[in-house]
């Protein structure tokens, strides 16, 4: 039987990769009590609840403001929302392209 609440690899963790973040510096810049076994949920696409996607998110988005961006880079940062970190999510779009993308660092 096909457990409905797994939804496979999340945009989220491909973002993750990309802008270089772990687990634990999204565990360690939230202040709303994330923890690692809930970050690493997320990522691999077990269902959470709108509030869950969206304290994933704003870690996310803080975690990504706090360590790679430049003054500049912030004044032009696309800041995530959870549709664009998880594919169940409602208004998802499966082709939506990165604004962000130009100011990846650099690998």
């Amino acid at each position: 039987m096909e457990d409905l609440r797994e939804h496979g690899p999340q945009p989220l963790d491909t973002l993750m990769e990309k802008w270089g973040l772990t687990n634990h510096l999204l565990v360690d810049t939230s202040t709303e009590q994330l923890n690692h076994k809930q970050v690493q949920k997320a990522r691999k696409g077990r269902q959470m609840t709108l509030t869950m996607m969206q304290k994933v998110c704003r870690a996310f988005n803080i975690a990504i403001w706090n360590t790679h961006l430049t003054k500049e880079q912030k004044e032009t940062y696309f800041e995530y929302m959870h549709r664009h970190l998880f594919n169940y999510a409602k208004g998802y779009e499966a082709d939506w392209v990165d604004p962000n993308a130009e100011i990846y660092p650099k690998k």
